[in-house]
C-alpha cells in the first residue's frame, strides 16, 4: 500500500492549530495573555518567513503542558476542538483523505505541531499514523522538554525514515500534501509532492518542478 502523508496546519485545516491552541491559551486566561499573544505571533510569524528557531518555539510553546496535570490539559483540548479546530475541519480535505482511503493508502499526518495538540485532530480525520513533534512526559506529568527530534523541516524526513522502518515500508508510490515550504526537505523526498493552498515560496517551487498545485479551500 502506497503512503498518503498530508502536513496539517494550512493544509487539512484552514488555519494553524499549533498557533491557535496559544490564542486559546491566551483567550481563557491560562497564560499571560498580553505577553503570550505576542510571542506567539512572532513565533507564527518566523515560521511562515522560514526563519524559526525550532527549540526556542517549543521551550515556549511546551512550557504551559508542564504546568498543568494532563487531566485538566485534556479538559481544555476538548474546548479548543470545538471552539478553534471543529470550524476550520476543511470538508474538501476530508473528501481528499477519504479518496486516498477508498483507494487502500496508508494515511498518515506529519506535523511540527506537537502530539498533545495533534493527535485528537488526526483522530477527527480517521487518521491513526501520527507523527508529530513529542512532548516529554515524566511520571505521568509533560515536563515542558521534546523527546526525539522535532518534527520540523529536515526533522520531518528523519522521523519518517524512523517509522519506514520500524514498519518495514518504503516511500515507493507515496504522495505528500503540504502549504509550506518548510516541508521541501520531505517534498524532495516522496514520488507525489503536492502543495496544497501553497505559501509563496512554495508555489515559485512547485511550478519550476512541474508539481501539482491544489486547493482546498474554494
Amino acid at each position: 500500500m502506497a503512503l498518503a502523508i498530508f502536513d496539517l496546519d494550512n493544509t487539512l485545516l484552514d488555519g494553524d492549530s499549533d498557533h491557535l491552541w496559544g490564542v486559546f491559551l491566551a483567550e481563557q486566561g491560562i497564560v499571560d495573555g498580553e505577553w503570550y499573544e505576542r510571542e506567539n505571533n512572532r513565533f507564527y510569524q518566523e515560521y511562515k518567513e522560514g526563519r524559526l528557531d525550532i527549540f526556542e518555539f517549543l521551550r515556549f510553546s511546551l512550557k504551559p503542558l508542564s504546568e498543568h496535570p494532563p487531566a485538566q490539559l485534556q479538559q481544555w483540548h476538548q474546548a479548543f476542538m470545538r471552539e478553534k479546530i471543529e470550524p476550520i475541519l476543511l470538508p474538501a480535505a476530508r473528501a481528499l483523505v477519504d479518496k486516498h482511503r477508498a483507494a487502500g493508502d496508508t494515511l498518515m499526518i506529519i506535523t511540527a505541531t506537537n502530539a498533545f495538540v495533534t493527535a485528537p485532530i488526526a483522530a477527527a480525520f480517521g487518521i491513526d499514523n501520527l507523527i508529530a513533534t513529542e512532548p516529554e512526559m515524566v511520571n505521568g506529568r509533560y515536563t515542558g522538554r521534546v523527546a526525539g527530534t522535532p518534527c520540523f523541516q529536515e526533522g520531518k524526513v528523519v522521523r519518517l525514515q524512523q517509522w519506514l522502518e520500524q514498519h518495514q515500508q518504503s516511500l515507493a508510490g507515496s504522495s505528500f500534501y503540504s502549504d509550506s515550504h518548510n516541508d521541501l526537505p520531505l517534498l524532495n523526498q516522496v514520488e507525489r509532492p503536492v502543495a496544497v493552498d501553497p505559501d509563496e515560496i512554495l508555489a515559485q517551487h512547485a511550478n519550476t518542478h512541474g508539481w501539482p498545485i491544489i486547493s482546498l479551500r474554494q
